[in-house]
Parts: structure tokens; C-alpha cells; sequence
């Protein structure tokens, strides 16, 4: 593959027949065609290639959950990820035994690839691109080098500059000046290397050598609750899938129960022998580690997963979990039966879990009581799994029980119908009123009830007028013994304030149905 680089085009990759006759990445085109005539070439996709990274970045968090992919570099350097290693080795045997694993896989694959670790992320970049005769005596056969603790500095100081990963123009500048081992720089003082070459060259030294820490973001958020298994040989059948799923379940509750922590989300990976990854995730209503109403609830996904030519390792992991404590359901029951809220709880969970599961997420909704006296905003549809509320715009969440009010309507409109109503008085309720063409004569009447909006509220302005916000509710029944709910918007003789006076007149009240009883 070739891409258009720095001095003309030139080879990013190179297949095994043309590294065998000397091609290398970072060779100028002609050089190449110089060696090989009917070379044949294709131009470079960084997209695909940035697409393909992140894919095989995701596929190594099989080893540890701290896995990232490097930024697209020098053709001639290559682009590679980032594994975190740290207390994961011993999963695996050892540190040669992990790195062994991993390329082993990896060219099963067909990828072509070198790995190394070491104390800093620095030094083990550099030794994976350019320490292979600096490393162990099996390294070269291997791909791989680990590094000794403490021995980074060492190690670093017979590799060239480029292994510290310096800017382009340092790292040619340096060359001419006959500066081209990285133990080179060393002993050198900092001051005129800064004022030559800049700040970035000695920035990438010290970070390699320890002396200034670089952290690596993972991809994802690491869990801190996480399983793992791992196969022998790969499998490819649904059942031997559930069977993994039933013993990681097994494993996490018993995590979880000695942290007395549940799960309110669960995700469910399986890494495939062709490096990808398929997910399945559910969620539950209340914490949970009960393996066989979780195993329930993954059985309605199973059948979405794509096993490929077959799983190697699958992982269980609860990134949402809160506080799960013993409760006591069995003190007040009568009769065989429990009125204790506890019960009714238990009892609703799984089957909230189950319909989410089935229908979609958001598809079970629950009614919550919110801080606020205007009907609209006072109860809420949120969902019954995560407790999130659908409306942008809902009140606060009550701290307390929700106050005592007056009898409501079986049937709330979401939007208050505009109605035309005449009243013996002003301030008095409505003796008739016209909605959907007809006419509707009251017989009697209940009310008012005041209910005004929140003053935090920006329906108006401070200062301006506030009169249209506050609402007198009727209970009203007409000839046919049919109930309402209806109100008067805005209020009567209402001194104009002085922003009033220079804009426009006071709004006239108005009538609305907000609901019927019946």
C-alpha cells in the first residue's frame, strides 16, 4: 500500500513476498519499484484503517479492560494500541506467556504485528518497533520483548532516536548532527536541545524514560466489576454460549455479594476467533444479582449475537451498581399474603426487567409524582427502569409523599382544550359552556381552586405581569350528568404594572377543559 508522505509517495505496508525482498515500509516508491519493476500497488484508506484499529482495540480488552488505539502515525512507523497489562498478567502465566498468546491470535488473523512491555508506555512503543535485537534471545522469533523492571533506561539507550517517538524534524535534525541513539541525548544539556529542537523532544525522552507520567485513556470506562472466561478451544453453539453465561453469572454475583452491591445494568461480550466483538446488554428496574432472573433476561438476546466461526472468550461485566441490602418480606403477611411495599416491589421487578427486555428499552413506563401544583408537571411518564423522565422540561422529583388534593379527573388531557363559558359573575363558576360544538348546561358546580405556576418559572419575566399563570379549577356536572374539569386562566381587576402600561393591555381570562370524571 502506498500513501502520499513526506518527500513523494511512499510504501505504508508491505506484504510477506515483497519484506522478503527488502521492501520496507517508509521506502520511496521509486526506490521500491527499482527493486521489485512489477510491483503492484494500492493507495492507503486511513478511514478503513482508523475503523479497522478501533475494532481490534475493542477486541483486545479481552486481555485487560484497559485497552486504546494509538493515533494513525508515520507510514513507516505504523499504527498500533495501547494494553494496560497491569495485574492482568498472571491470568495468563506470566508476561511472556500473555504476549505469546496475544500475537499467536493475532496472526491467526493475518495480521502482522509486534508487542512489547515494559514500565513506561514510552520505552515499551519504542521496543516494539525497534528493540527486537535488543530484547530476550527468543524476541525476534517471537515479535515480542518484555523489559525488566528498572531496566527501561538501559534498554532505551541502543535504540535509535525515532524510538522516543520525537518530532519528524528533531529526529532528522539530530541525524545530521550524528545524534542517532536515544542513549545519545542523555547526558546532553536540556537547555540548547529545548532552544534547537523544541520542547516535544526532551517532553517524549522524559516520558519515556519515567520522568514525567503519560496516562493512557481507555477507550471505554474500565468495570470495575467484570468476569472472564476463557476456552480452550473455540465454541460456536448457542448452548455451550449459555452455559459460559450461567457460570460467569455465578462468578459476578458472588463479587457483587461480597461488595452487597446489585446491578442495574449488565453487558454481555463475546470475543470471536476472527477478532470481532458481539455485545448483548439488558437492564433491570431495582439492583439485582439473582443469576437465574438475569440469565432470563439474556435469554431473549442470545439468539441476536453472531457467533461467527466461533467464541474464544466471553466476559460479564455490571457497569451500573448500587447498594444492595437484605430486606424483610415475611414479618407482616396475613393470610399467606404481604401488603408490604418490599413484596409489591419484588414481586413488579422481573417482570418490568422481562418487558424492557422483550419490547425495547423504554417501552415500560411508570407514573412519578414531581414537585409542582400545576397539573401538567405534577405527575410525570419516566421509565420504569432508570427512573428517567420523559419531558424535557419536568419539575423535581418530590422528597417527601405527595400532598393530599382534591379529587381529580379519571382523564387528564396533556394539553388544556380551549372551551367558550359564560359566568353569572366574573369571578363566579361557569353556568354554560361550548366544547366541540356543543353546548353544555351546568347544574353544579365545586370550586374554585387556585393553583398558580412556579414563581421560578420563566413563563414570565420579573416584574411583568404574572396574572395569566394562576388558574381557578371547577368541578362542574352538566344536564346529561357528565363531569368536567375546567378553569379560569387569568384573573380579573388586575392593576397593570409599568411594563404593562407601555407594551400592550392585560390579557382577558379565559376558559379551558383540562379533564373529565366520566
Amino acid at each position: 500500500m502506498v500513501t502520499a508522505a513526506h518527500g513523494g509517495i511512499r510504501l505504508a505496508a508491505v506484504n510477506m513476498p515483497a519484506a522478503l525482498r527488502g521492501l520496507e515500509p517508509g521506502l520511496t516508491l521509486a526506490a521500491a519499484r527499482a527493486v521489485i519493476p512489477d510491483l503492484e500497488t494500492t493507495p492507503t484508506e486511513p478511514e478503513h484503517d482508523a475503523k479497522a484499529l478501533q475494532v481490534l482495540s475493542d477486541w483486545c480488552s479481552c486481555y485487560t479492560p484497559w485497552t486504546a488505539p494509538e493515533a494513525l502515525a508515520e507510514p513507516a512507523v505504523g499504527a498500533g494500541v495501547w494494553l494496560d497489562v497491569t495485574g492482568c498478567a498472571h491470568l495468563f502465566g506470566g508476561e511472556d506467556s500473555l504476549l505469546d498468546h496475544l500475537l499467536g491470535r493475532m496472526r491467526r488473523q493475518g495480521f502482522m504485528a509486534q508487542a512489547a512491555i515494559a514500565d513506561t508506555p514510552g520505552a515499551a512503543w519504542g521496543m516494539a518497533r525497534y528493540g527486537r535485537a535488543a530484547s530476550c534471545e527468543n524476541s525476534a522469533e517471537a515479535g515480542w520483548g518484555i523489559v525488566s523492571p528498572g531496566e527501561h533506561r538501559q534498554v532505551l539507550k541502543a535504540l535509535p532516536v525515532a524510538a522516543l517517538r520525537p518530532p519528524r524534524e528533531a529526529c532528522e535534525g539530530l541525524d545530521r548532527l550524528g545524534l542517532r541513539r536515544a542513549g545519545d541525548l542523555y547526558d546532553l544539556p536540556r537547555g540548547p536541545l529545548a532552544a534547537r529542537f523544541g520542547d516535544g523532544l526532551l517532553q517524549r525522552l522524559d516520558q519515556a524514560l519515567g520522568r514525567v507520567a503519560e496516562p493512557v485513556s481507555p477507550r471505554e470506562r474500565t468495570r470495575a466489576h467484570r468476569v472472564r472466561l476463557a476456552f480452550p478451544e473455540a465454541i460456536g453453539h448457542l448452548d455451550d454460549v449459555a452455559a459460559g453465561l450461567a457460570r460467569l453469572l455465578e462468578r459476578l454475583e458472588q463479587r457483587l455479594a461480597d461488595e452487597r452491591l446489585g446491578l442495574r445494568r449488565a453487558e454481555f461480550t463475546l470475543y470471536r476467533v476472527d477478532g470481532a466483538v458481539s455485545r448483548a446488554t439488558v437492564g433491570t428496574s431495582r439492583p439485582v444479582r439473582d443469576p437465574g432472573h438475569l440469565q432470563r433476561l439474556f435469554a431473549e438476546r442470545l439468539d441476536g449475537l453472531d457467533l461467527g466461526f466461533g467464541v474464544e472468550v466471553m466476559t460479564i461485566a455490571a457497569p451500573v451498581v448500587e447498594a444492595m441490602t437484605s430486606t424483610q418480606l415475611d414479618l407482616d403477611e396475613v393470610g399467606g399474603q404481604s401488603s408490604t411495599a418490599a413484596r409489591r416491589e419484588a414481586r413488579l421487578g422481573p417482570l418490568v426487567d422481562r418487558l424492557e427486555t422483550r419490547l425495547g428499552r423504554g417501552s415500560v413506563l411508570r407514573l412519578e409524582a414531581r414537585a409542582s401544583h400545576v397539573p401538567e408537571r405534577a405527575g410525570i411518564a419516566a421509565s420504569a427502569l432508570d427512573g428517567r423522565p420523559l419531558a424535557v422540561d419536568a419539575a423535581p422529583a418530590l422528597d417527601e409523599a405527595p400532598p393530599k388534593l382534591r379529587p381529580r379527573p379519571l382523564r387528564l388531557f396533556a394539553r388544556p382544550r380551549s372551551v367558550e363559558a359564560v359566568a353569572e359573575v366574573p369571578d363566579g363558576p361557569p353556568v354554560l359552556f361550548r366544547w366541540r360544538r356543543v353546548v353544555h348546561r351546568v347544574v353544579h358546580a365545586e370550586g374554585p381552586e387556585r393553583i398558580a405556576s412556579e414563581w421560578w418559572r420563566d413563563e414570565a419575566l420579573p416584574g411583568e405581569d404574572r396574572s395569566h399563570l394562576t388558574r381557578d379549577y371547577y368541578r362542574i356536572e352538566d344536564t346529561e350528568g357528565r363531569r368536567f374539569w375546567l378553569f379560569r386562566e387569568g384573573l380579573y381587576d388586575v392593576p397593570p404594572s409599568p411594563q404593562t402600561e407601555a407594551s400592550e393591555p392585560i390579557r382577558a381570562p379565559r376558559w379551558f377543559l383540562h379533564g373529565v370524571f366520566a
